[in-house]
């Protein structure tokens, strides 16, 4: 008896510690009923996401002060978007002038579909190798092990934010091309290119967006199929974590997934090289997977 009225003290005594116990066992209870039934057909992101946490940053990506548009970063995006339009407008002077629009309308066509694999093989490149302290490429890498912490942060980017980097890559490579290259043809391919490039992070996180919150055109565009879907790139975001990595129109993903060319890859480079892809490791001990802890959409900080 004697050793029974000491814990009845500690439990009177101590509320709050029944309490936290209470409320642990309830989210213990809640998290064992969660469905992993994969999305049907006609997914719609969530306006929540859950997440688990993994405690390898302690830098929370949704509050980086880095990724908070400046002016320096709207006048490299203002560069290259006018660098895509000198590329696109030199194309249809000459096209006008030389009465030919067949082998630009095929440029055109090509420029739209390698966007798409290039956008792929970048994506996942960085999604499995590098860090942030890779040169060159870390801030990217950075960036999307954050987005894979937390999906629906992209959609609170603003756009400056989303284009901001390959804009850089643009203005430096493709504006010297407009000025030295005159063939409508060459042209065509650039501009196409390197547009779909530069706007493929717009791409992707319109493909994060809630449907009620995305212009009807994007809409259209997706279920046309010309831009990535959202149920297609609701697939990357599950496991096993390794597919579904284009994310301009994702027309290649069903090859490149069904042949299985990353994994091919990723198994040649871990045989020369023996470094694994992140895609190996167990979801739980993923460094880019989901937190636990839920968000809303709304309640996501917003970049300024």
């Amino acid at each position: 008896m004697s050793s029974i009225l000491p814990q009845n003290h500690v439990i009177r005594s101590s509320p709050r510690s029944y309490e936290i116990e209470t409320i642990q066992r309830r989210s213990l209870h809640q998290d064992k009923s969660i469905s992993h039934q994969p999305e049907p057909a006609n997914y719609e992101p969530p306006t929540s996401t859950t997440i688990t946490k993994t405690g390898t940053s302690t830098r929370s990506v949704l509050n980086d002060p880095s990724l908070q548009s400046t002016w320096a970063l709207r006048a490299w995006v203002t560069s290259g978007c006018i660098t895509v339009l000198i590329s696109l407008a030199k194309s249809v002077t000459g096209v006008v002038d030389s009465n030919s629009w067949v082998g630009p309308l095929i440029a055109c066509c090509i420029g739209y579909l390698l966007s798409d694999l290039t956008s792929g093989i970048y994506h996942w490149a960085i999604d499995n190798y590098g860090s942030a302290k890779t040169p060159v490429f870390g801030s990217q890498i950075d960036i999307f092990q954050g987005h894979h912490k937390w999906p629906l942060s992209t959609t609170r980017h603003e756009f400056i934010i989303n284009l901001h980097i390959p804009a850089h890559v643009v203005t430096f490579i493709v504006l010297p091309i407009d000025f030295l290259c005159h063939d409508a043809t060459t042209l065509a391919f650039v501009g196409v290119f390197s547009g779909c490039i530069m706007f493929s992070q717009q791409f992707h996180a319109w493909a994060h967006g809630p449907k009620s919150k995305l212009p009807s055109i994007v809409l259209a565009l997706q279920d046309a199929g010309i831009l990535i879907s959202r149920s297609q790139h609701a697939a990357h975001h599950r496991p096993p974590y390794n597919n579904n990595y284009c994310v301009v129109s994702g027309l290649w993903n069903r090859y490149l997934d069904r042949y299985k060319v990353f994994e091919l890859l990723e198994r040649i480079i871990f045989f020369i090289f023996r470094v694994p892809p992140r895609s190996w490791s167990e979801p739980a001990d993923s460094e880019w997977t989901e937190e636990t802890k839920t968000y809303t959409l709304e309640s996501l900080p917003a970049s300024h």
